[in-house]
């Protein structure tokens, strides 16, 4: 029963293409792993990704955002440029596979 998170920012992915275009994904946790096995955080049908695929994590310190592709043979894209690891911006595109998401990140102060 909080009414705030430890981190002033509420930060999601959205996708951006395809049969789930338009769905948000809420990123809540330190770390989310997207792929395609039905256990990952944010799980993908697409055979042209690995079962684990790239991982976002919350950097606490920065509160900011980053995304590490997990050594895979496709790679992840940030802004169209493969990425092994890359702090996220507002706006950037994410391409995992086939799918598009787009990073938003609102801040709130309560100053």
């Amino acid at each position: 029963m909080s009414d705030s998170n430890d981190t002033d920012s509420c930060a999601r992915l959205v996708v951006l293409n395809g049969d789930f275009e338009g769905m948000v994904y809420p990123l809540t946790a330190e770390e989310t792993i997207i792929g395609r096995n039905p256990t990952t955080d944010i799980t993908l049908l697409d055979n042209g990704i690995s079962r684990e695929h790239s991982i976002i994590s919350f950097v606490d310190g920065e509160s900011e955002y980053t995304i590490e592709d997990l050594q895979t043979t496709n790679g992840t894209k940030v802004n169209g440029k493969r990425e092994r690891s890359a702090f996220l911006q507002p706006n950037d595109e994410i391409r995992i596979g086939n799918t598009f998401f787009r990073f938003e990140m609102d801040s709130q102060s309560t100053d």
